[in-house]
């Protein structure tokens, strides 16, 4: 229902990284996707570990292309601003993530992210970490960069090394996936502001200069950094992956705690959006008046 912007909204990520720090909230469904712009965010992010809690599978890898393309596809539409989804290891070896970059830039995300873990697949903050080796992420990287249509279509590379190889070969494999054409690095799971420090010094060393990525995800490795220090530590985007997710299933649990103990919502009311506010939310009006349109202008042809 919206106008669409004329730019790719690649093009529109791509200019805001070149002018400021950007805050991804994470969404896991359009409704949440929404909010985001509205609440003034200019960029999101489509977290794998959000979908795969939204539904209900731990974040282990064991969604398939086709549905977190599905989901993807529903918030990048429902949103004028970009989306970076989460594509996790790509899908499978270099040709399968020729095939993800596809199908992702033509569904309307601005940018995806692959990691450089083993099947399956851990939560970056949690112990048991395995990796790929160096060459097969350069692979897949180099396969992601030669299947973009749009050049401006935004590449993250996640390196999960520092809690496996240590800080030097975390650095070591970013220099190298930059080199695969990597757009941004995306160090997982730091545990300090000085680890944050050093990785991105280390890096700029080794004549890295692209976009850093800072996962600020609650109850993991990373101690609760605010924006503006994350900015001061030479980091260009800040995820918030599941902190809304977080969010609403705490209050969906309260909720039904109140409704089974009491049998009645009434007490939450105040909590709660209102139904105007979630029409206004939704455009409810806007697609109510569109249909008012067109059934004016069937009566009009009708009628000669």
């Amino acid at each position: 229902m919206m106008d669409q912007p004329t730019q790719s909204k690649a093009r529109r990520l791509r200019e805001l990284l070149d002018t400021q720090t950007i805050v991804l909230p994470g969404a896991f469904n359009a409704l949440t996707a929404m909010q985001i712009e509205r609440a003034g965010f200019q960029a999101l992010y489509v977290s794998g570990a959000a979908l795969s809690a939204a539904r209900g599978l731990p974040d282990i890898g064991l969604l398939s292309l086709t549905e977190v393309l599905s989901d993807a596809a529903s918030i990048a539409k429902a949103v004028t601003i970009p989306a970076i989804v989460d594509a996790d290891t790509g899908f499978g070896p270099p040709l399968s993530v020729v095939r993800t970059v596809q199908e992702f830039e033509q569904a309307g995300l601005a940018g995806i992210q692959i990691e450089d873990q083993e099947l399956p697949k851990k939560c970056g903050h949690l112990p048991g970490k395995h990796l790929v080796q160096t060459s097969d992420m350069v692979a897949k990287i180099c396969a992601a960069s030669d299947a973009r249509r749009d050049r401006d279509f935004f590449i993250v590379a996640r390196t999960d090394a520092r809690a496996v190889e240590g800080l030097d070969a975390a650095v070591r494999r970013a220099r190298a996936y930059i080199d695969a054409g990597a757009d941004a690095i995306f160090p997982e799971a730091l545990e300090s502001a000085d680890e944050f420090r050093a990785f991105a010094r280390q890096l700029a060393k080794e004549g890295g200069n692209v976009p850093l990525v800072a996962n600020m995800t609650e109850f993991g490795k990373t101690p609760y950094l605010t924006v503006r220090e994350f900015e001061d530590l030479g980091y260009r985007v800040v995820l918030f992956p599941v902190t809304a997710l977080r969010m609403a299933t705490n209050a969906i649990e309260r909720m039904l705690v109140e409704l089974k103990n009491h049998g009645s919502q009434r007490g939450l009311l105040e909590q709660m959006q209102t139904r105007q506010q979630l029409y206004d939310l939704l455009r409810y009006e806007e697609y109510e008046q569109r249909d008012r349109q067109f059934h004016s202008m069937g009566d009009d042809h009708a009628n000669g």
